[in-house]
């Protein structure tokens, strides 16, 4: 089967990401730097019935548009770097398609409200789907190699202020 290259790809939002970040700015960049900073997705009713057995998932994964992000980047600048490097070896959202991804934490739902910590999102960001965690699926092997940020990811834990980046 030969894809059609040109085709355009929709997807439908299925809920609204809620959190205390208010602009990119201020926001972590990483669940690691917003340890315990708690928020809520809300689910739009019609896809509540999936939220069936999620709750017995201590941690979900989000996949969300990036809906700030105004066109994109194949070289960027990091937070955490002074050089520049391809943004398919970056987590930064200014991508040729704006999907971002986070593990959270569930803490509970209650009807289409997913109670969430460890929040690294904008507030009224669109969520795509949901994906329970497992870390017996994870990928990860003995060697684990973490490219030019393995120089730099001690700053993530230096650069945050009760989970928010200071400004």
């Amino acid at each position: 089967m030969v894809l059609n290259l040109v085709q355009i790809i929709k997807y439908r939002p299925i809920g609204i990401i809620h959190s205390p970040f208010k602009s990119p700015r201020g926001t972590p960049i990483q669940p690691m730097a917003a340890y315990n900073v708690k928020g809520t997705v809300e689910i739009f009713p019609e896809y509540a019935e999936g939220l069936k057995d999620l709750d017995g998932f201590s941690h979900i994964i989000l996949i969300y548009h990036f809906h700030l992000v105004r066109g994109f980047q194949l070289l960027v600048k990091p937070y955490m770097d002074d050089n520049f490097h391809g943004i398919f070896a970056t987590r930064a959202p200014v991508r040729p398609n704006p999907i971002g991804l986070s593990v959270v934490r569930l803490d509970k739902i209650e009807g289409n409200i997913l109670y969430i910590r460890d929040i690294d999102i904008v507030d009224g960001t669109p969520l795509l789907d949901i994906k329970p965690y497992v870390p017996e699926f994870d990928v990860r092997r003995d060697v684990i190699r973490s490219g030019w940020l393995e120089r730099n990811i001690k700053k993530l834990s230096q650069t945050k202020d009760n989970g928010r980046f200071l400004d």
